[in-house]
């Protein structure tokens, strides 16, 4: 740590809302999955600014299309035609096999244009009864009050209370608790292929396609929350690709512009054609300098072959996290879909464990006591993933038995 993090860390405390419980460092420069502090210090990023920087820190093609594009235009906003916008959704449009987007600043943004969306067609379909939505329990959907409403975590939401009513909650991966809660109110089903916030959970193949036939035996909208799953961080374009499943909504964030602040929604068919102007609306959503940055970053994404590098690469973490379970017993499970993936420690160690890696340059998330969560940089190598094996393994032993 440096002066500058002395300097800035008091003003934070003095000036910011304290939402945050931040970590003791202060990152100044980046470099593919590299960071660097105040000081100097090298570390190596296996959060991307949870999930959201794919491309690894200050990709070239991103940096070169956002500064071209700031020196022209910034905002117009939605009231008339800027370049990039339509050129975006087309393209997400061909990602996703069709459908029409919508583009506001972030992922709960995103989730509530889709709640907004879903009840709205559930109006147009069964009357105004049709507007429940159905969720897992464990995922997470926002920090606003709908996405919150929607979100199956009790503990995030309980101190703002009482949020918007006809959200239903059912266990992530139970058919039956599904088809039990999917009846005549419900305009939509909304789920994370992988909940990401709730630990890195995947929903089972079983399980996302018997959504997606319910959905469509009983005239619901099947919502995929995408936020943390798309932009090729399981492998595919959007995790839903590789359950061989198409959603009616899906939500998409975080590393759309590779780290900057977008949201959008892609919906189709009938979905498509439920908003009329009026009906939503976004000051700074799909603006141009933000818009040619996405453009830039899923051209990189394909160009690096990045989905391929998130298989081989989350393979890898994966054997090396199930050979470390083998050999200190102090984890219980190993999950995760290419690079998004977790470990359950047997003891309340997690933060503690984050903490230690990180004065040792490495930089991974804890969720809450037992869950050690890694969403590295799509450009991650064999050589960080092997580093950071080795160093789990030191750390772990050394606070194994200490947890008290």
């Amino acid at each position: 740590m440096g002066v500058l993090f002395d300097a800035e860390s008091a003003r934070d405390a003095a000036f910011h809302l304290p939402t945050y419980a931040r970590k003791p460092v202060m990152f100044v420069v980046g470099s593919g999955p590299k960071l660097f502090d105040d000081a100097g210090r090298e570390y190596l990023d296996f959060v991307a600014g949870i999930g959201s920087v794919n491309l690894g820190h200050a990709h070239p093609a991103v940096t070169s299309a956002l500064w071209n594009q700031v020196a022209k235009l910034t905002q117009v906003s939605n009231l008339y035609h800027v370049e990039h916008r339509a050129e975006l959704a087309e393209t997400l449009s061909g990602l996703l096999g069709g459908g029409k987007a919508f583009f506001c600043n972030s992922g709960t943004e995103a989730c509530e244009a889709a709640i907004k969306l879903a009840r709205k067609w559930g109006r147009s379909r069964r009357g105004e009864g049709c507007h429940e939505i159905v969720t897992a329990i464990g995922s997470f959907h926002g920090r606003t009050l709908g996405s919150l409403a929607a979100t199956g975590q009790p503990g995030k939401k309980a101190a703002f209370e009482p949020l918007p009513g006809g959200f239903v909650h059912v266990a992530q991966n139970d058919v039956d608790a599904l088809d039990a809660a999917v009846g005549p109110k419900t305009c939509a089903v909304m789920l994370e292929p992988v909940q990401g916030e709730g630990g890195v959970h995947p929903c089972t193949p079983e399980y996302l396609k018997a959504a997606r036939k319910l959905c469509d035996e009983r005239d619901v909208l099947l919502v995929l929350d995408e936020v943390q799953t798309g932009m090729w961080r399981t492998g595919p374009a959007f995790a839903q690709q590789g359950y061989g499943v198409e959603a009616d909504v899906t939500c998409i964030a975080k590393a759309l512009a590779n780290g900057l602040p977008v949201g959008a929604i892609v919906a189709k068919g009938s979905a498509a054609d439920t908003f009329e102007p009026g009906d939503h609306g976004s000051t700074f959503g799909g603006g141009p300098a933000i818009c040619v940055a996405a453009l830039a970053t899923i051209e990189a994404l394909q160009a690096q072959h990045l989905g391929e590098n998130a298989i081989v690469m989350g393979e890898r973490l994966r054997a090396g996290l199930r050979a470390l379970r083998d050999v200190t017993g102090a984890v219980a499970e190993v999950r995760g879909v290419g690079l998004m993936n977790a470990i359950e420690l047997t003891e309340p160690i997690a933060a503690k464990v984050a903490a230690v890696a990180l004065t040792q340059g490495f930089v991974i998330n804890s969720i809450g006591e037992h869950v050690l969560r890694f969403l590295p940089p799509l450009v991650i190598g064999p050589s960080e993933i092997d580093g950071l094996l080795e160093a789990l393994l030191g750390i772990i032993e050394t606070q194994e038995g200490g947890a008290a």
